[in-house]
């Protein structure tokens, strides 16, 4: 059964907006306006003491899709085929799959189950999920074979080594527990960890935690979706404050925060294109 959600009226109203060619066109590359001026943004981590096995493994983030009003599956579709052609190794979606209706996702999930990865698609919820009915965005992704990690993680073969994949819950509207979404690490061996986490500043809360190498994180939209000609953002989020967009380092772990693919609000973008994130795995160099 579908929540009721006061919001979820004026949203359908603005579907009405959504349909206008503005949003479907191709001529979103001549305008000002980057809503659907989508492209791939590439950064290497460097991750200490990172098993041979897993050098150049390549990671494919998709976050903050929104779907609806304003971001049509046209715009997701695209995301998915320039994520496939990256040939991944893995593929996370980290959280806000819809906007203010959760039935939005029973049309978004057969787009996402089009990714294809070497070891996988994981994903974890948003603030929007949370907020419409994280139960049945939860059931819609696992029928189309897309797991959701709430405040657990597992371990899993690369060659000779090993990797942990974790997600933990919403830390706005969710419970998130780091104990956890940790009690499966191995007690053995050298084996880095990717925490998948809507909000990036959560990394606060747990950064002396050696174990985690990576946060992967969305939820800012780049700076509220629009950016200064000098990179200043208009808008700050609730927990996305600090890590607002790109690579940051908090004590032995990186955080890397995703501009995302969609849009909420006003349907503008301007200096913060949507996002699809390659991130490769690599040995940090000693200093000595």
């Amino acid at each position: 059964m579908l929540l009721k959600n006061p919001k979820k009226k004026a949203q359908r109203a603005l579907n009405h907006i959504g349909r206008l060619k503005y949003f479907h066109d191709e001529k979103f590359d001549k305008r000002r306006n980057q809503l659907r001026k989508l492209m791939v943004e590439s950064s290497n981590i460097a991750i200490k003491n990172l098993p041979d096995a897993l050098e150049g493994f390549s990671i494919v983030q998709l976050t903050d899709l929104h779907l609806r009003p304003f971001t049509q599956l046209e715009l997701i579709e695209r995301a998915v085929v320039k994520a496939n052609l990256l040939k991944p190794d893995l593929v996370v979606l980290t959280g806000d799959y819809v906007w203010h209706d959760e039935a939005d996702i029973l049309d978004l999930a057969p787009v996402l189950a089009q990714l294809k990865a070497k070891y996988g698609v994981y994903a974890c919820l948003g603030n929007h999920d949370v907020d419409t009915d994280a139960k049945f965005i939860t059931e819609v992704l696992h029928r189309h074979k897309i797991p959701v990690l709430i405040n657990q993680g597992f371990s899993f073969e690369v060659g000779d080594a090993r990797l942990y994949l974790a997600g933990i819950d919403d830390g706005w509207k969710g419970q998130p527990d780091i104990k956890a979404t940790m009690s499966n690490y191995p007690n053995k061996g050298n084996v880095p960890t990717i925490l998948l986490a809507h909000e990036p500043d959560m990394i606060d809360w747990y950064a002396d935690d050696t174990r985690i190498s990576l946060q992967l994180s969305g939820h800012t939209h780049g700076g509220g979706q629009v950016v200064s000609n000098k990179g200043k953002s208009f808008i700050k989020a609730h927990l996305g404050k600090k890590y607002v967009k790109g690579l940051y380092r908090v004590n032995q772990s990186w955080v890397y925060t995703s501009r995302g693919i969609g849009s909420t609000g006003l349907p503008v973008r301007h200096n913060c294109l949507p996002e699809v994130t390659h991130l490769r795995l690599v040995k940090e160099e000693s200093s000595t």
